[in-house]
């Protein structure tokens, strides 16, 4: 098996581009066609799509193209942002991609099994699915099953045209599995938990009015660094609301993160999200040194249950990456350190996807979510919380 990825970039957003970026992808791979193509490439595409990527099916000779728009794109040799860009990721050996969906095995109709594999189509069929889309999150991603990691775009475009393909077609949403390859997932939230959850004393729709005694204000201002405190100053964008089901106080399934919106005259807090009395809230804060924290936790976690990987694939927050380190992508500085030499490709997106341990699929924001891809049995999902 030959996989190869590179990044080229230019001033116009013409095919050439990324034909540029598959010759090189496909030299690196040391194959003369692909049988499948990966392809990412900035929203200067839109207009181009199917354009860009039937030139990229021609010149590969296959029809198997499958990616998206993005607001930007990278490979294990860097990143772009600002200008048009193409990011390819060429399969040429037994992996590949498939835009067709298995058939559920027999007695389980169409859900999640065991893990035990009876079988190629079973054991594929138990892989979850690599999944792109556009401004909505599908309501039939949420279902027990199948599994999927990904990522969507939903920017401002001007035109409502798809955002994703597959089989070199352009499409709303893409889903697609890769055959003969398992896939361990892992994620990175970023966020740093401030302390211990107390539980919600008084709290009417949005609007959370107590918790722990205190007013929720005051809960939260206690536990931010002096210079965050100001109640008029303070940097919603960067901090959450972690409340949990009761299950447990660890940082597992039961976490999930609420964005703040508004700090309110009263000391009430309004968040993004209903909370209900009784249930357990802590308060979480994203920096630059914890998200890189984090990122490197989810890896070394990662690393460890992941057999052998030929290739990761990544999707990442455009709120993370350059934009939030000073231009400089520390998060994928992590996936080149801790990986070196491993075929990567990735795009910055508006939402991230990936499965729950429980069952089922959620939208994340602001994480990354890094799938590793091996070719053994062993699989896991790795996923750092809240």
């Amino acid at each position: 098996m030959s996989i190869g990825s590179a990044l080229a970039a230019g001033n116009e957003p013409l095919p050439r581009l990324a034909k540029e970026a598959l010759a090189q992808a496909l030299e690196k791979s040391g194959a003369s066609h692909a049988t499948s193509v990966l392809l990412f490439l900035t929203s200067d595409f839109s207009r181009h799509a199917q354009r860009t990527v039937t030139a990229v099916a021609r010149a590969a000779r296959c029809t198997e193209v499958a990616g998206g728009i993005a607001a930007g794109v990278f490979t294990d040799h860097g990143w772009i942002l600002d200008r048009p860009a193409a990011a390819v990721m060429v399969f040429a050996g037994g992996l590949s991609l498939d835009h067709r969906q298995p058939a559920a095995p027999a007695g389980q109709g169409g859900a999640e099994g065991d893990d035990d594999h009876a079988g190629d189509e079973s054991e594929q069929g138990s892989e979850p699915l690599l999944s792109y889309a556009g401004s909505s999150f599908p309501c039939a991603w949420r279902d027990l099953a199948p599994r999927r990691f990904g990522g969507s775009f939903a920017g401002s475009l001007g035109r409502r045209d798809p955002v994703a393909w597959q089989h070199s077609r352009l499409a709303w949403e893409c889903s697609l599995r890769l055959r003969a390859a398992h896939v361990d997932l892992g994620v990175s939230c970023g966020w740093r938990l401030l302390g211990r959850p107390f539980p919600v004393d008084s709290c009417r729709d949005h609007e959370l009015f107590s918790l722990g005694g205190k007013s929720a204000l005051d809960s939260l201002t206690g536990t931010l660094p002096a210079a965050c405190r100001d109640p008029l100053q303070l940097p919603l964008a960067s901090l959450r609301a972690v409340v949990t089901d009761g299950r447990g106080e660890g940082a597992d399934e039961s976490w999930h993160t609420i964005a703040i919106i508004a700090a309110n005259v009263d000391k009430s807090l309004t968040l993004a999200e209903r909370t209900t009395p009784g249930q357990g809230l802590a308060w979480a804060m994203r920096v630059p040194q914890s998200a890189e924290d984090d990122m490197r936790q989810s890896l070394s976690r990662l690393a460890g249950v992941a057999a052998d990987p030929v290739a990761a694939l990544v999707f990442s927050c455009i709120g993370r990456g350059a934009c939030f380190h000073s231009g400089q992508d520390r998060e994928l500085d992590c996936l080149r350190e801790r990986l070196p030499g491993l075929p990567l490709i990735g795009s910055y997106g508006t939402g991230q996807t990936a499965p729950r341990a429980a069952g089922g699929n959620r939208l994340l924001h602001n994480a990354v979510v890094t799938a590793l891809i091996s070719m053994t049995t062993r699989r896991a999902d790795v996923q750092s919380q809240p």
